[in-house]
């Protein structure tokens, strides 16, 4: 039946089972198990992304999630985040293209996106390890999207610093920290400003931990090929919890200044 061949694909994605392992489980034997995966799993990750408070719509694409900002006038958090994966094998070639200069081990790279409140819109634009999230953003089209709804906001990190100079009325990075020689007001404004950006910004990375709650993205020991399938049928299931959260009201992080009282 076609539940039994969903519970056995949910299972390996959370748990990170290997098919022989879930064959046992099952009572059935292994290349069972793996053709159940191999049907099912495609498409988990061609559902999509499921959109807050709009229940049977779905973002499939980078398009659909910045039409849909801008549409909803939804202020989006965009970060890169890596997996560890397999070293491939001694010359073959393009292998040193999965060596992340930051964490010196084999990784896949991919850029999540969020609302305000940390639920997930969209997580994609795989690509090896290797490759920055600034070559990213102008290869896979970020900043084509960003340039055809300017309407569209964004917080991100020091990434993305290019992101942000190119569309500085747009993309908010942290602010540049200032001269060693700076006066301590400065200095003092620097810190309230990178504490307000980090805090609007946070929420993004509290999505990309929710995905990796899922066992094959904390490390991930099946075929690289599988990899992007894998990512996006657990975050569009990650998507599907967050998107039934209630909406809270934005509260701002501004400083509100307190009148002295007379003595």
């Amino acid at each position: 039946m076609f539940t039994d061949r969903l519970a056995v694909t949910l299972v390996h994605l959370q748990l990170g089972l290997p098919h022989a392992a879930l064959a046992e489980l099952y009572g059935v034997d292994r290349s069972t198990v793996s053709a159940a995966i191999r049907e099912v799993r495609p498409l988990l990750a061609a559902r999509g992304f499921a959109i807050p408070n709009r229940p049977g719509l779905r973002i499939r694409t980078l398009h659909d999630l910045f039409a849909y900002a801008d549409a909803e006038g939804v202020d989006i958090r965009l970060d890169g985040t890596e997996v560890q994966v397999r070293r491939p094998r001694a010359g073959r070639p393009g292998r040193k293209a999965f060596v992340s200069g930051k964490k010196k081990q084999n990784t896949i790279k991919s850029t999540t996106f969020s609302d305000h409140q940390g639920r997930a819109l969209f997580s994609g634009v795989v690509r090896p390890g290797r490759m920055h999230d600034q070559t990213a953003v102008r290869t896979e089209g970020i900043a084509e999207q960003f340039r055809l709804h300017p309407g569209v906001h964004a917080e991100v990190d020091s990434g993305y610093q290019g992101l942000a100079k190119e569309f500085p009325s747009q993309v908010s990075a942290p602010p540049k920290k200032p001269a060693q020689d700076s006066s301590d007001g400065d200095k003092r404004a620097w810190r309230e400003a990178r504490r307000r950006q980090s805090s609007a910004r946070i929420v993004v990375e509290h999505t990309n931990a929710e995905c990796k709650q899922w066992h094959p993205l904390q490390r991930y020991t099946g075929r690289r090929e599988d990899y992007e399938q894998t990512h996006l049928a657990i975050a569009g299931l990650v998507s599907d919890r967050a998107a039934r959260r209630t909406t809270r009201r934005l509260t701002s992080t501004e400083l509100v200044p307190v009148r002295a009282t007379a003595c």
